[in-house]
């Protein structure tokens, strides 16, 4: 069994780590400071509860899965034993780069290091280092704990062991990781959320529909068939001569927009960043928050629960 370890106790790195730890695999949890390893704990313990009430695990394992975690400040420590680690950072480039050089002088050349990176490019996160073979993204989805998609992205220099390891890590995970080919912004998960993200901006600033009829169109339409059959599975289902002939009429009336909308741009100006803030397209009072990230995990929950019981 890989020796793991997750640099990071925020939203992914601490969610990455309890994903670990469910599945039996001792973890390191680097965090920059005491409080924030702790910050990361007490997060890890408030996702157990739900699952415990939820009843995806048993109260008795509570006790084994925060065992097998190990926060840590010390980055040397962290890393000493390693035999691969995950790295959950800040999305930025000079972090990132900085960091993956000082990993590639600690850790021996036979330690996978993975950046869980979405939009930065991994030719430069592995830039000046002694071992790119060994490095490689695995862009978990957030709450890692619950969604199980990983993207696997490994450059043109990367050793196939590195790529096997890493698909068997995250099978042992309970993850559906699937390869990227081809070095492209975004992968293929973000560039599909943000083309929806695009058009839902161009259909708003057109007046075509109010913000709340633009998500029903998706959480009471093509999000209930979507996370059973994907857009290709779903265009064979519909049949593909319908799908070309509606592809070819439509196509050209799709935005094509290469920046965001003047109304996604007015909130960010005015410091309107969403459930982070409380104001964003939509007003998140307390109340309102609570309930959407409850419904939210609840969902995942279930669609988890679904994926047990086909396995």
């Amino acid at each position: 069994m890989e020796r793991l370890t997750v640099i990071g106790s925020g939203t992914m790195g601490h969610t990455i780590t309890l994903n670990a730890a469910w599945a039996g695999i001792p973890v390191n949890m680097y965090g920059l400071t005491e409080s924030d390893c702790a910050a990361g704990i007490d997060g890890i313990r408030r996702k157990l509860e739900v699952l415990v009430s939820n009843e995806l695990i048993d109260a008795s394992e509570v006790g084994g899965i925060i065992g097998r975690i190990r926060p840590l400040s010390s980055l040397k420590d962290a890393v000493k034993k390693a035999d691969f680690i995950i790295e959950c950072v800040p999305e930025d480039i000079a972090l990132k780069n900085n960091l993956f050089r000082q990993l590639d002088l600690e850790c021996g050349p036979g330690v996978i290091l993975a950046s869980n990176t979405s939009g930065l490019q991994l030719s430069d996160i592995a830039r000046g280092t002694r071992y790119p073979e060994r490095i490689l993204i695995t862009h978990f989805w957030n709450p890692a704990h619950l969604v199980p998609l990983v993207e696997v992205l490994r450059m043109p220099v990367t050793r196939e062991e590195v790529f096997s390891r890493t698909m068997a890590l995250l099978k042992l995970m309970d993850k559906r990781a699937i390869e990227v080919r081809k070095e492209v912004p975004g992968l293929v998960g973000n560039r599909l959320q943000f083309a929806l993200f695009r058009e839902a901006q161009h259909l708003l600033d057109q007046g075509v529909a109010t913000k709340e009829d633009i998500d029903a169109a998706v959480t009471f339409g093509i999000g209930r068939r979507l996370s059973v059959t994907g857009p290709l599975l779903s265009a064979d289902m519909g049949g593909l001569d319908v799908f070309d002939s509606v592809s070819n009429n439509l196509f050209k009336y799709i935005s094509k927009a290469e920046q965001s909308y003047p109304e996604l741009q007015k909130l960010v100006s005015e410091k309107k960043y969403g459930s982070k803030n409380g104001q964003g397209y939509y007003e998140w009072d307390e109340q309102f928050s609570a309930r959407m990230n409850e419904l939210r995990e609840q969902e995942l929950i279930r669609l988890k629960k679904a994926d047990q019981l086909t396995k």
